[in-house]
This record gives structure tokens, C-alpha cells and sequence, in this order.
């Protein structure tokens, strides 16, 4: 009785509550309402606590916060918005948390063992994968043989599930590697240094998971690591393997299935029955502003095919798919190519939450690591996030027609870099570096080969320290709140695909 009556009497208040909230002035507002809808959207959701069937890692390579904001303004602007209140898909999902991002030893990580410490729940010395921090050492094989760890894909596959890897850089890049592969240094893409007898390349090591069933289907980049020196591939390019090596021929001789463009990607045979190897370019895969959809498949393109062909086996599967090119944008200072590939990573989430069930799959969005890109102000509401910054109006939504001015007397753009190949210092003759800022041009900045301005010249920009956010939904997600060590997402997926 005394809980019917405290109930009774927590109903009355809270109707009450919403009645004097209906006076306050602001509540016709839109921004009120929204809020109030949100509110009541997160006060009925439940969170899904069976067994994970499929678990799907999203990492947009170098995709921090700030990359994600200015994605986030292009994908809006380019929809007709001001760009500021537009949602990617993934921004809708239920559940968030902020990952930290460094290395064992280094505070502003490299990809490869952050995306190890996804894989394995361990985190990683700086540009090894999957070899436990205790006893790796970079560079020294003979480190390798008493600290590789086992892999999510090892674990899962041992438990019935199939794996699949899809990535816009080379397969044999550092995100996706690091669902396979264990080396002392990930540039041992296709060889090791002499004297490494008991190491093998990151390539074989791939050839060698799908040979014993652990990965049954790879998508990406990176044929030069899969064919000898003196054999040419379809597009007329030199292989680079130095052992003979020719796991092309192998694989397809072993039955596996091969794809080199987008002819043969949608001849591939999706039933699940053979593996399936893709290598869409020699190295990494076209930028999405610059992919010809005749030549190879986009990132949503490799995504739907992977999940089509994963979806045939019954105890369920494990993909990751990286839009590894959004990186390589921002390393390149080219914040056009940055966006453009970000908004085609969306797009492959938007295909992967149609295709699966909240029910049965968890999805997590994240990246490994952020960029030195920085947001620059004061900016008013559309300022093309491409171009230069609009001064704030005064009492209206979208931006004056007056350029911000820096100390200087001249314009500058939204986004810009702390370092990296667009720095306004250049190096001169004699080795010193001088410079001042140009008078900056709408029309120039906007150009998809302009490089944003930089502060420090370095030849590549170079990634950050700064956490980077975690978007997820599906069984289990819930688990994912607060602040949170990279290596805890493997520990979050673990859980979910053995929860009883």
C-alpha cells in the first residue's frame, strides 16, 4: 500500500511539474520541445542484455571529435542546412563514451596498437600489433615469439563465427591488420628484415588466417603485398613481393574467390561457401571525391557485400570496417578529401545498422585516434565549414556577409591545422624557413586541392592525444558510458558474445 501511494504521489508530481513547466516563456520554443522529445526518447529506452549473434567495429581512421564535427557540418551543409544541427547516423545511436586513446608508451598514438588494443584488450606499444607491452620491443622480431596475443577473430572463430575485413586503405594497413596480424613493426607489410626466421609478413599472415578459417573475407587496398616482383596485376602495376610469393594464384587455386575492381566485386559469389579476397588498388584505395564507381566499390559498396556474405553463417560473425583514408586526408592537410571520405563512412554505418537487428548485432562507431585539426572562431551559424569564417550576426541563424579578420588585416579558414604540409612557414634555399599568410580567397580555399593552413611545417600532419567518441548500439552496448581505456571496447565485445 505505502508503495501504491508513493508511486501515486510521484506521478502527481512530475504532472504537475510538466504543467508549470508548459507556463515557462520558452516553452514554445523549438530548441524546448526537441529537448523535451530527447528527453522522453532516452527516459524509454531499455538497454538490450541478451548474447551478441554479430558484432560489427566501425573505426574511421583519425576521426576524432573535431574531424567528426567537421564532417558532420559538411554531410548538413551539403543537405541544404546550416550544417551545425545536422545528426550522422551514428550520432544518433543510444550509447557514448569517450576512449582514451595513447599507447603504453607514447601519449599521442599510433594506429596500429590502438587498433590492437581494440582487437585484443591490451594496449600496445607505439607501431606493434597484437604483442603484449610486458616484452615488445619495436623493431626486434625476436620480441614477437613469447608475446603474440590472441585476437578477437581467433576467439570468436573458434567459437563458430565467421570474420570479415574491410578497409579503404591496404589490407595489409595497421587498423585492419591488427584483426590478424602480431609483428614487432607494422611496416613489415609484405617482408622482414633478414635474420627474422621465425616472423612472417603481415600479407602471409593474412593468406594464412584464411587458410585455416579464422578470417573468410578481406576487402581493401594493398595487391603490391600479394604478388611477387615480376608479376604485373590488372591495372599494369609491379608486385613487391621478394620471396616468389604469389598468394593471388594460391588463393584462387585453393578455391577462394578473387577481386581486383568493381567488374569482379559484383561477380563475387556472396553465399558464403568459399573465401573471399579483395584487393581493389596496388595501395590504398581511391579518396571517395576521387573513386571512379566503374573502377572499384565504395566503403558502403564493400560493406553491404561483406554483411550479405557474413549473414550466411548460422552462429553469426564479426566485421570490422575502417574508412582508413580519412587518416591519410588529414595527414595530407587536405581537409576537403578528410570530410568527403567521412560522409562515405557514415553512409557504410547507415548500410550496417539497415542490415543488422538492434536485436542481435552490436555496433560500435569509433576511431582510433584524432588529428591536429582544429575549429577555428569565431565563426557564425554556416560559415561553409570548407571555406573561409563568416562573422556571427547579430539577433539572426546564418552567418554576416563580413569575413572574420585575424591580428594580421586578413581572412582565415574554418578549419585549420597545428601542423602539417599547408604551414605558412616555408623552407627557403638556405635551409630557414620564412613566410606570412596570403590573402586568402573564397574561391582558392574551396578548392578540393587547397591544403589548410598550418602553423608548423611538417611534411605530414601528425595525429593527436585527444580522446575520441564511441558510438553504440545492439546487446550490451549500454556497457559503454563515461571515459573509458581503448582496450575496453574488445572487453565490451567479449562479454557480448558470451553473455548467457
Amino acid at each position: 500500500m505505502q508503495r501504491m501511494v508513493l508511486a501515486t504521489t510521484a506521478m502527481a508530481l512530475t504532472l504537475a511539474a510538466a504543467s508549470a513547466q508548459d507556463t515557462l516563456p520558452q516553452a514554445g520554443s523549438q530548441w524546448y520541445t526537441d529537448g523535451e522529445a530527447t528527453l522522453a526518447a532516452m527516459l524509454s529506452h531499455q538497454p538490450i542484455v541478451g548474447r551478441a549473434k554479430n558484432v560489427i567495429l566501425f573505426v574511421a581512421d583519425g576521426n576524432g571529435i573535431a574531424t567528426n564535427y567537421a564532417t558532420r557540418l559538411y554531410a548538413g551543409q551539403l543537405d541544404g542546412k546550416l550544417g551545425e544541427e545536422h545528426v550522422l547516423p551514428y550520432e544518433a545511436f543510444p550509447n557514448l563514451a569517450l576512449v582514451k586513446t595513447y599507447n603504453v608508451n607514447a601519449q599521442t598514438p599510433d594506429s596500429a596498437p590502438t587498433a590492437g588494443a581494440m582487437n585484443t584488450g591490451v594496449k600496445q606499444v607505439f607501431n606493434t600489433i597484437n604483442l603484449a607491452p610486458e616484452g615488445a620491443i619495436h623493431d626486434d622480431c625476436a620480441s614477437e615469439a613469447a608475446n603474440r596475443l590472441k585476437t578477437f577473430a581467433e576467439i570468436v572463430s573458434e567459437a563458430g563465427k565467421a570474420v570479415g575485413i574491410v578497409s579503404t586503405a591496404r589490407i595489409t594497413h595497421a587498423t585492419p591488420a591488427a584483426v590478424y596480424a602480431k609483428t614487432a613493426n607494422r611496416n613489415w607489410e609484405g617482408d622482414v628484415p633478414e635474420g627474422c626466421t621465425d616472423s612472417k609478413d603481415i600479407a602471409t599472415q593474412l593468406i594464412d588466417q584464411m587458410n585455416a578459417g579464422v578470417i573468410d573475407l578481406a576487402f581493401g587496398g594493398g595487391r603490391r603485398y600479394f604478388l611477387p616482383a615480376d608479376v604485373t596485376d590488372g591495372e599494369g602495376k609491379k608486385g613487391r613481393r621478394k620471396d616468389g610469393q604469389n598468394y593471388v594464384d594460391a588463393m584462387t587455386k585453393a578455391g577462394g574467390q578473387y577481386a581486383w575492381n568493381t567488374e569482379t566485386f559484383k561477380a563475387l559469389n556472396l553465399d558464403g561457401s568459399t573465401p573471399v579476397l579483395g584487393l581493389f588498388e596496388d595501395s590504398h584505395m581511391k579518396y571517395e571525391a576521387d573513386r571512379d564507381p566503374a573502377e572499384e566499390p565504395s566503403l558502403e559498396d564493400m560493406t553491404r557485400a561483406a554483411i550479405s556474405y557474413l549473414a550466411n553463417n548460422e552462429g553469426g560473425f564479426y566485421l570490422e570496417i575502417e574508412a582508413g583514408r580519412v587518416d591519410h586526408a588529414n595527414h595530407d592537410g587536405n581537409a576537403y578529401r578528410t570530410v568527403t571520405d567521412g560522409v562515405e563512412f557514415a553512409e557504410a554505418v547507415a548500410a550496417g545498422d539497415e542490415l543488422t537487428a538492434d536485436e542481435d548485432t552490436l555496433i560500435i562507431v569509433t576511431a582510433d585516434h584524432e588529428h591536429a585539426i582544429a575549429l577555428n572562431g569565431y565563426c557564425g551559424r554556416g560559415s561553409p565549414i570548407l571555406g573561409l569564417c563568416y562573422d556571427v550576426a547579430k539577433g539572426q541563424l546564418k552567418h554576416s556577409d563580413e569575413l572574420v579578420l585575424a591580428a594580421d588585416g586578413k581572412p582565415y579558414t574554418v578549419i585549420g591545422y597545428l601542423n602539417g604540409p599547408g604551414a605558412v612557414l616555408k623552407q627557403q634555399e638556405d635551409g630557414t624557413y620564412s613566410g606570412e599568410r596570403a590573402e586568402l580567397t573564397q574561391e582558392e580555399v574551396t578548392d578540393p586541392e587547397y591544403l589548410q593552413e598550418a602553423l608548423i611545417p611538417m611534411s605530414s600532419e601528425s595525429h593527436s592525444g585527444e580522446d575520441v567518441a564511441l558510438y553504440a548500439k545492439g546487446p550490451m552496448a549500454h556497457l559503454f558510458d563515461g571515459t573509458v581505456e581503448q582496450n575496453y571496447i574488445f572487453h565490451v565485445m567479449n562479454h557480448a558474445v558470451s553473455a548467457d
